[in-house]
């Protein structure tokens, strides 16, 4: 759901402003429009902020670009983003000009930027409302900027994700073997991040992806000999399902079945709580090798789903996980579905 209560919209069918003051379900919310509240479907409403953007001729039609023709760089030096030192995301916004000879923007070049003195490769992820778009698998030079593909500014409404992991071209066995980053972004801060752009002239805004590749986590070897002689029992690694806490293949994550005494929680404690009970009994279905799991999360806002499928997406067991409408649980439970 990319609205919230208290989010301010544009009637579509009206063009009237008004409010969001309840989530009814997936699809359809409660508008206030001055002081009259009713019922309308999420695919009637827009942010109103986005009409002085789209209310603009329409664009003559582009050539496609598909993923084989985008090649590697040449190798050209990094000018004209605002980044400090590590890899860093760049929109550079291409403007129109609409009816009243404004300027508008029509579509953002995404950029890759790395601002350091090392060669990654890169896989590349973009995705709406959970939804795949577009991917890229490629590397990028020390130094250099690296242009990826252009994103429709109206697109840039649905919820937008972009996901990236690296790798050393050259590995390193004191380094990591991959780093994930992600960054989500949602319409209103989108907005902002323009008027700011160009409040201070300048040609592209970006974000951190990562200031350093992270070095490798190193575990000490325990010595099982001297822990079994201190009294410690150590077991077989292929009899070590029978000694671990059974699983469960329904988890209901309301905060009154994990906690008798919960009603002092902040909302922060509250989630934070229902996450730690995710991760245990996630953990645990894996252990266990379990084909699927369900997680209920009920309806609500929509964050606590929201943040496990974000926890989900970066999980290599999870084949897939879909929240859909269930006969039990309604649109309140998400199902997981396991690879080993």
């Amino acid at each position: 759901m990319k609205f919230q209560i208290g989010d301010k919209v544009l009637l579509l069918h009206s063009n009237e402003e008004g409010e969001v003051v309840d989530i009814i379900d997936k699809k359809m919310v409660t508008v206030d429009v001055g002081g009259v509240q009713f019922p309308v479907y999420t695919d009637q409403i827009d942010f109103p902020y986005f009409k002085r953007f789209t209310e603009k001729k329409a664009p003559p039609p582009k050539q496609k670009k598909y993923v084989d023709d985008v090649k590697k760089e040449k190798g050209s030096a990094i000018k004209g983003y605002n980044v400090a030192e590590g890899v860093w995301i760049s929109f550079l916004p291409v403007f129109d000009k609409d009816i009243f000879d404004d300027d508008v923007v029509e579509y953002f070049r995404i950029y890759l930027v790395n601002n350091t003195d090392t060669h990654f490769k890169f896989d590349y992820h973009l995705r709406y409302t959970g939804e795949s778009e577009f991917n890229l698998r490629n590397e990028i030079l020390p130094f250099n900027d690296f242009y990826i593909h252009d994103v429709e500014f109206e697109k840039l409404n649905d919820a937008p994700r972009f996901d990236f992991e690296f790798s050393l071209v050259t590995p390193d066995k004191k380094k990591a073997d991959h780093f994930e980053a992600s960054l989500k972004m949602k319409a209103k801060q989108l907005f902002q991040r323009i008027e700011e752009m160009l409040k201070k002239q300048e040609a592209s805004f970006s974000y951190l992806l990562m200031e350093t590749y992270p070095d490798k986590v190193h575990t000490d070897k325990v010595d099982l000999h001297k822990l079994s002689a201190a009294g410690f029992k150590v077991y077989d690694a292929g009899q070590a399902r029978q000694h671990i806490p059974p699983a469960r293949s329904v988890v209901d994550l309301h905060i009154e079945k994990i906690s008798n005494d919960w009603k002092h929680l902040s909302n922060f404690e509250i989630l934070t709580a229902q996450l730690r009970e995710f991760e245990k009994y996630y953990e645990l279905a894996v252990l266990h090798m379990q084909p699927t799991l369900i997680i209920i999360h009920g309806v609500g806002e929509g964050k606590l789903r929201d943040e496990i499928h974000d926890i989900l997406r970066l999980k290599s067991e999870v084949k897939s996980f879909v929240n859909q409408y269930h006969p039990l649980y309604g649109y309140g439970a998400t199902e997981i579905y396991f690879q080993y």
